[in-house]
């Protein structure tokens, strides 16, 4: 399974870090340069999450952020679940 979302759909992005040399300006250097980039990746804060549905009677297990959490809290697991089904994902 990949570092995904099933909610929300939040997924790795993509990166750099850079490496600077030097004094800055503010500290009356010469300026910061940057020496070397490298890059990187942003990854979402998942979780498994095994949640009670009610309508069908069984626990379902989902990979989750918690913006994904706040969502079922505000909107109920049931119509989240109706919703992904409706995309075609499969729970």
């Amino acid at each position: 399974m990949s570092r995904k979302c099933q909610v929300t759909d939040k997924k790795p992005l993509k990166g750099r870090t850079y490496c600077t040399r030097g004094i800055a300006k503010k500290k009356k250097g010469i300026g910061l340069n940057i020496t070397g980039k490298s890059k990187r990746r942003f990854l979402p804060n998942l979780f498994k999450k095994r949640l009670w549905f009610a309508e069908e009677k069984r626990f379902i297990t989902l990979k989750l952020t918690p913006a994904a959490l706040r969502t079922i809290d505000k909107l109920g697991l049931a119509k989240v679940v109706r919703n992904m089904r409706s995309q075609g994902k499969r729970v």
